[in-house]
């Protein structure tokens, strides 16, 4: 059968044909029409792939397959990376064809397919790799496509949010698992071959020094030294870069100082990027709550990070004195890592959809990283506004609330089947419970 590509305005324009027929139809065949493109249900090739299981690995057997990296692992490596991620993507496509047709229709989720399915065509058409060369190449292309994809995080949360009062809060939450966990696995695989073939050429060129890490996963990762670094990024920002507190209600002490205590000599194999994401969100939602709660203090009460090294894992606590978590939006701190309004009412705040609107329609989109928050703190307004391409935003915001932290937070401590806890103290403070595997032996947490 012939494959259908799937333009936007292909997709957009077959819905807005199908939704005149569709409630004449019985449930099985409305939903083949409010699909709206021919490939939804009809391309083979789509049903082959999302048929096949995904090849799931462990942080173990990443390190254990990339420290002695070879031409022949690398040359493995690229071919196992070009043949699993259409399964993972096609898997994902075919959830997002089972959305109600309400939901396909709200902004950004029709972004999200057409990326999904591009990415997906073209890694099934990709030639298998039989050379350096060829992998060369194939890193060149996974590069790509990660920045391309850079607007999906941003995109999906506007559009999900658009759609809670549609969606059950449990299947609106479950379908976003699924995408998110899925979507952090595929740039794990695509980034961590990027960079053993980084190693490769660097060691082909005779470069013979010892690095502490394999591929994007440190060996050796020091919990205290990851704490520390957060702590330095977040203590250097200006105080009102919030910019969501009355002038008059905010203190002008410095942000608070964080005591680390515990298993200080505390290392473990782990993927860097991912454990220093989860402690600057939860550092930064603490000097946050920590500032608003003492608004006339001269010194803000200091922030405890304890690092606990137990047999199987590592688990890192972080307690403030920020006044607690419960608020009139949420009824319990776990609805915080919800996408559905309701339990977590502030996912349908103008101001919230706003800032998701505004970085869905940036080319830079949303990585959910350090550094690229980092370096929007260090941007001048002036700055900010020449780097982005947006014809319509005069005012943009470079500092937007998304509320995506939390979320994103525990999906990256569940990805290899860790855990994240917030237990609020109402009227005091909070405290953020951490646990992550220390053996790297649990396989990736991806839903099919």
């Amino acid at each position: 059968m012939q494959c259908l590509r799937s333009p936007s305005s292909t997709l957009l324009q077959s819905l807005d044909t199908a939704k005149h027929t569709a409630r004449r139809l019985i449930p099985s065949q409305r939903i083949r029409v409010v699909s709206g493109t021919a490939h939804f249900y009809q391309n083979k090739q789509l049903e082959v792939y999302a048929s096949r299981e995904t090849k799931r690995l462990t942080l173990r057997q990443l390190i254990f397959y990339g420290r002695s990296i070879n031409e022949d692992r690398l040359i493995k490596s690229a071919n196992y990376v070009r043949t699993e991620l259409p399964v993972r993507i096609a898997h994902r496509l075919r959830d997002l064809q089972t959305l109600p047709y309400v939901v396909v229709t709200q902004e950004g989720i029709a972004k999200v397919y057409e990326l999904y399915w591009s990415a997906f065509e073209k890694f099934r058409r990709y030639p298998q790799i039989n050379t350096v060369e060829e992998n060369q190449a194939f890193c060149a292309f996974l590069r790509t496509l990660l920045d391309e994809h850079s607007t999906v995080i941003p995109s999906l949360s506007l559009g999900m949010s658009l759609s809670s009062p549609y969606l059950e809060p449990e299947r609106l939450d479950s379908f976003m698992r699924r995408m998110l966990v899925s979507r952090i696995s595929r740039r794990v695989l695509a980034e961590h071959h990027v960079a053993l073939s980084a190693t490769y050429e660097a060691r082909k060129a005779g470069d013979k020094r010892s690095n502490d890490h394999v591929g994007i996963i440190h060996t050796g990762l020091d919990v205290k030294k990851s704490i520390q670094r957060c702590t330095q990024y977040l203590r250097n920002r200006p105080l009102d870069i919030d910019n969501d507190f009355p002038p008059d209600k905010i203190s002008k002490a410095e942000w608070s100082e964080v005591i680390v205590d515990g298993h200080l000599g505390t290392k473990f194999a782990y993927i860097r990027e991912h454990l220093e994401y989860i402690i600057f969100e939860l550092l930064k939602n603490s000097f946050r709550a920590s500032r608003k709660a003492h608004p006339h203090e001269n010194k803000l009460p200091p922030i405890r990070a304890t690092i606990v090294a137990g047999g199987n894992h590592v688990m890192i606590r972080i307690s403030d004195q920020g006044g607690g978590l419960m608020i009139p939006q949420i009824q319990s701190p776990s609805d915080l890592f919800s996408f559905s309004h309701v339990r977590n009412a502030t996912r349908l705040q103008a101001e919230r959809l706003g800032a998701l609107r505004q970085v869905s329609t940036n080319p830079r989109g949303v990585w959910a990283t350090v550094h690229e928050q980092v370096d929007n703190w260090q941007q001048t307004p002036d700055e900010f506004q020449r780097s982005t391409v947006s014809e319509t935003e005069d005012n943009l915001n470079p500092h937007p609330r998304l509320g995506i932290g939390l979320p994103m937070s525990n999906i990256f401590a569940t990805y290899f089947g860790g855990s994240l806890e917030l237990v609020s103290m109402d009227g005091y403070g909070t405290d953020v419970y951490v646990r992550l595997p220390r053996l790297g032996t649990n396989l990736e947490l991806i839903e099919v």
